[in-house]
């Protein structure tokens, strides 16, 4: 099986340095679909200790990344890197499923979900 969530190696250094910086060495990260934001549904990256039953599991550049299932079909085909740039860094997401997406870039909507839109 493929992986539902990709991540770039700059991303998992980020992630790892995230990790350390929290002492969450070991967790879990966990990507996930929320409801809200301007578009109606936000991207959600977490630190997690448990995999709950359904849970999507794989490992890249020693991450170890779980994706919910009710989540997966809407990730499936994401990318996730980390962009360094002079006014700081962030994550990148490239969901290839979302249809719109609101100019900050965190929330969207899928041909098949449009989660509940809140104003920004």
């Amino acid at each position: 099986m493929s992986n539902v969530v990709t991540i770039s190696e700059a991303a998992a250094l980020q992630i790892k340095d995230m990790m350390v910086q929290n002492n969450e060495e070991g967790a879990y990260f966990r990507v996930a679909v929320n409801g809200g934001g301007c578009s109606g549904l936000s991207y959600g990256l977490a630190f997690d200790h448990e995999v709950k039953d359904g849970d999507d599991q794989s490992e890249q550049y020693g991450i170890k990344i779980l994706v919910d299932k009710e989540s997966a079909p809407i990730l499936t085909g994401t990318k996730i890197d980390y962009k360094q740039s002079m006014l700081g860094g962030g994550f990148t997401i490239d969901n290839p499923n979302a249809i719109v997406s609101c100019g900050c870039g965190s929330s969207f909507k899928t041909a098949t979900k449009a989660g509940t839109p809140e104003k920004c």
